[in-house]
């Protein structure tokens, strides 16, 4: 295993490998991704450039957008391709390019509990004004639009609903510190729709669920990077609310896999959820497995939620795949605890501590 500060090498490589039936697709075509500096943003540009390298027939060429609001240190990292061209940009502005565009991958968000409650009125502003602006531009230049969607538009589902398909219709509230990011995430899936069916927009929508790994910022204000920087300090973890809360984490390989997968070849105008259905486990059960997965006891104590971190989390959150099996193939192979040895071995090297 071989890391560096952003990724891990095997992992770019699994990716690679994941996609070798399809990469050809973007041979010679151009790319717009917003959120280009973001966590998926930069695996994105990372796997096109090694597709420039090392697979693809003639080079992608890529526009790389960013605002850098929340990017952090690692948003700082160069970009050693000249196909690939970084553009600091609010989306939430107009945006145009003379280029002839043949993908648009509208990853733009801020979706940390910690900092949509620090930006809410820029949450909302990304997910409906950039959602627009980027849909406009792909009408204009009759490129295939990806909206990279969340998991939270469920809300908190019913345990009829899970594990949670596509055509659930969400539990979600329009109040309180988190419904700028649910609701607003909600708009522009609304958006995808009216561009789709009223300007013939080739839209698909992903909802990610719980995707981690190598390159997430230590100051990220989510659970894994949380928990990781504690133990780098040797400190207790700490887990909000009662600690009974479940979800399902998908490791970056899988992640990324399917998020490509979609993007080349998901049926237009379709929604697919994307992440591991394997193992639903509380954040108690989580802490546990890490002491399994370091082979040392991690103490953990369960405290009140934080005036920083939104409460009223959803109670369960467990992704439906069928879809994404049956139409693009997709099939998550990273267990639990592999990811979580390959994060925890990246974190221990580049994470400072409390």
């Amino acid at each position: 295993m071989i890391l560096n500060e952003f990724f891990i090498k095997s992992d770019i490589e699994e990716i690679l490998q994941g996609i070798q039936t399809i990469g050809q697709d973007i041979s010679n075509k151009t790319i717009v991704i917003t959120g280009a500096r973001g966590f998926l943003g930069r695996y994105l540009i990372e796997i096109f450039k090694q597709m420039n390298d090392k697979q693809l027939n003639s080079p992608v060429k890529v526009f790389a957008v960013d605002n850098l609001i929340t990017a952090g240190k690692l948003a700082q990292q160069s970009i050693d391709d000249s196909n690939i061209k970084f553009i600091e940009h609010d989306v939430t502005k107009p945006f145009s390019l003379d280029e002839e565009i043949h993908y648009i991958i509208h990853a733009a968000g801020i979706a940390s509990p910690q900092y949509y409650q620090k930006y809410p009125l820029e949450t909302l502003e990304v997910a409906i004004n950039g959602t627009k602006n980027m849909l406009q531009l792909a009408k204009q230049k009759n490129a295939r639009f990806t909206f990279f969607s969340s998991s939270e538009i469920y809300g908190d589902p019913d345990t009829q609903n899970i594990p949670t398909k596509e055509e659930y219709r969400g539990n979600v509230s329009s109040l309180g510190p988190r419904a700028c990011y649910d609701e607003s995430k909600r708009v522009g899936e609304t958006l995808c729709y009216i561009f789709s069916e009223h300007f013939g927009v080739r839209t698909n929508i992903i909802r990610p669920f719980n995707f981690f790994g190598p390159g997430m910022q230590e100051k990220d204000y989510r659970v894994l990077p949380n928990f990781a920087s504690r133990i780098k300090s040797k400190k207790p973890l700490k887990i909000y609310g009662r600690g009974d809360q479940t979800r399902t984490f998908c490791y970056i390989t899988d992640a990324l896999t399917g998020l490509l997968q979609v993007i080349l070849r998901g049926k237009p105008n379709e929604i697919y959820n994307i992440g591991n259905p394997n193992p639903e486990i509380s954040v108690v059960q989580l802490a546990d497995m890490i002491t399994k997965v370091l082979d040392y006891k991690i103490p953990y104590e369960i405290i009140g939620y934080p005036d920083e971190y939104p409460a009223n989390e959803p109670n369960r959150r467990c992704p439906d795949i069928q879809k994404a099996r049956v139409h693009l193939g997709y099939e998550p192979r990273v267990s639990l605890e592999d990811g979580l040895k390959r994060f925890l071995s990246w974190t221990d090297m580049n994470y400072i501590g409390e």
